[in-house]
């Protein structure tokens, strides 16, 4: 079917995207500093967070996306990451169970606000697994990559696997700095063309390096010192259309150089504070 006729499915990081699920800055999220376990790295301005989410929400109206907002509101600030708590493929939505404890209950709202629109559950991530959005991305149609890492257990990882069916690769993500500053697979990588990603190469699996050369990859090194930034997390409206934070001028311009149609949007507020860039604070729901 194509993308006219389909209504969900979005078993790709790099297909046309043509509707996304985003969440505002609510409540929640302007106290998020006062609890540690958050992980925010200072006070939220809540005026900034608003404004320059708007700015990555009109950036993607402006590229031809049709934005959704979740008005759900929980005690999770991290709700609006909504890439993180649910999966939709083209079957139907899969409800993750987040490894980050505040997290959990976040996938409920995801797969109400997705049940009141007839997309159907596929199935979910039942304990003891864990699975966090930010550990899975599309290689392409029907080949999933899954990190095992400090959010995403060896059960998630098996469980989401039998339920998206297909070519699944499981890679362990490294340790990093611990559970406080937690690498998801896409921190270290970022698809933004059928053969060409964002990666920092100092951290990438050395199983997915390998992948990626067999499939003959272009990779494009992002900086030590962009890393911090989001240089890594760049979400692609269409092939070599891509959106990413400010402040990461290497990693822009070697995509540039390479043919691509970079725009950017401030994030100091809504993604560095927290830790995520514009693809984890949008939940495609369809790409074609």
């Amino acid at each position: 079917m194509n993308g006219v006729s389909r209504r969900f499915g979005a078993e790709s990081m790099v297909a046309p995207l043509r509707e996304v699920l985003v969440k505002r800055p609510g409540p929640a999220f302007g106290r998020a500093f006062d609890d540690p376990r958050h992980g925010f790295l200072h006070p939220v301005d809540f005026d900034l967070a608003l404004r320059q989410h708007d700015q990555l929400c009109q950036t993607l109206t402006d590229l031809g996306v049709t934005v959704h907002e979740l008005g759900a509101e929980t005690a999770s600030p991290d709700l609006v990451y909504t890439f993180d708590p649910l999966l939709v493929t083209g079957r139907g939505a899969i409800p993750l169970r987040p490894g980050k404890p505040n997290r959990r209950g976040e996938e409920d709202e995801l797969e109400k606000w997705m049940a009141e629109r007839g997309i159907p559950v596929v199935g979910r991530i039942e304990a003891p697994g864990t699975v966090e959005g930010g550990d899975t991305f599309w290689l392409a149609p029907g080949v999933l990559c899954i990190g095992r890492s400090l959010r995403t257990n060896r059960a998630g990882a098996q469980q989401l696997g039998h339920l998206v069916g297909g070519d699944v690769h499981v890679f362990d993500v490294p340790y990093g700095n611990g559970p406080a500053e937690c690498l998801h697979l896409l921190s270290l990588i970022s698809p933004v063309t059928e053969r060409m990603a964002a990666v920092f190469p100092p951290s990438l699996p050395a199983g997915l390096y390998e992948l990626l050369a067999e499939l003959a990859f272009d990779l494009v090194p992002v900086p030590q010192d962009e890393m911090p930034t989001l240089g890594c997390n760049v979400l692609a409206v269409r092939p070599g259309v891509l959106v990413m934070a400010e402040g990461n001028p290497a990693t822009r311009r070697a995509l540039e150089a390479r043919g691509c149609e970079v725009h950017t949007f401030p994030a100091t507020e809504i993604g560095v504070n927290g830790g995520g860039g514009p693809t984890c604070l949008t939940r495609p729901i369809l790409r074609d």
